[in-house]
């Protein structure tokens, strides 16, 4: 004789929740201060794009490097060139800006933080979202992030000129090598973590030697992955570190543009 027992539906059925959540921590603290961290960003990059003072010899605010338009300084002039015209007034940071931005725009981590602290999808784990439907970055608009690998090789020119422009910080206003000012330190410093936040990205990763099946084969590509792999496990850190370094340094600039900041060694 076989004993049959009846299944309960409710099994059958997820855990219908009438609370967003169980958790009892302070969950929403990381994404608040994400998405403070974040707005502050945006909003001095929006301030800092219109202002004009954003050359004071030999320094270069990063927002404003490369300065390529006919209204850039002779001095600020990255390699003495200016092949675009003032376009129609338009500060000349909004010819280089979209590559920086939308290379950290699209980074992995970035796009994780506004995920949470923007969209609320979703806030934190354990956490349910607001949003009914989810269809990844499978349609538009983004789908678009797939194009991270692309920005990829346009920061590391930017930062590149980054890095040039920290080195023409060593001369004074007079062109005289030897000059070591605050603003050679920060505008190194600032290169120095805009390379490590590049480096380490994940694109970077999978260009070096992602791919790869025998690393025996490839010793130097090895020896590349493992340096950038470094970089990589630290890349939320350097993704803020950079973010702010590069906000430091820029208002540095045109706060000694200003005459704000005027004192010896400046």
């Amino acid at each position: 004789m076989t004993q049959t027992t009846a299944e309960s539906p409710i099994s059958k059925q997820r855990a219908q929740l009438k609370v967003r959540t169980l958790r009892t921590d302070r969950w929403w603290l990381v994404p608040a201060l994400t998405f403070a961290g974040l707005m502050s960003f945006l909003i001095y990059g929006f301030w800092a794009i219109f202002d004009k003072s954003y050359f004071a010899e030999p320094y270069i605010a990063p927002f404003s490097s490369p300065c390529l338009a006919t209204s850039c300084p002779e001095g600020a002039r990255f390699l003495g060139l200016a092949p675009f015209g003032d376009w129609y007034g338009l500060p000349p940071g909004l010819l280089i800006l979209g590559l920086p931005g939308g290379f950290r725009l699209t980074c992995y981590y970035y796009r994780k933080s506004y995920y949470r602290s923007f969209w609320l999808s979703p806030p934190a784990c354990a956490v349910s979202e607001p949003h009914k439907k989810y269809s990844g970055e499978t349609r538009l608009p983004l789908i678009i992030q797939n194009v991270h690998r692309y920005f990829f090789y346009l920061a590391v020119v930017i930062g590149a000129i980054l890095a040039y422009d920290a080195i023409l910080a060593f001369r004074d206003e007079h062109g005289n090598w030897g000059h070591v000012g605050l603003g050679t330190i920060i505008l190194l410093a600032n290169a120095i973590l805009i390379f490590c936040y590049t480096l380490g990205c994940h694109s970077c990763r999978h260009i070096t030697a992602g791919r790869l099946n025998h690393f025996s084969r490839h010793p130097i590509r090895y020896k590349a992955w493992t340096f950038v792999s470094k970089l990589n496990a630290r890349h939320q850190q350097f993704a803020w570190a950079s973010m702010y370094s590069v906000m430091i340094a820029d208002l540095y600039v045109r706060l000694v543009a200003k005459g704000v900041i005027n004192f010896p060694f400046a």
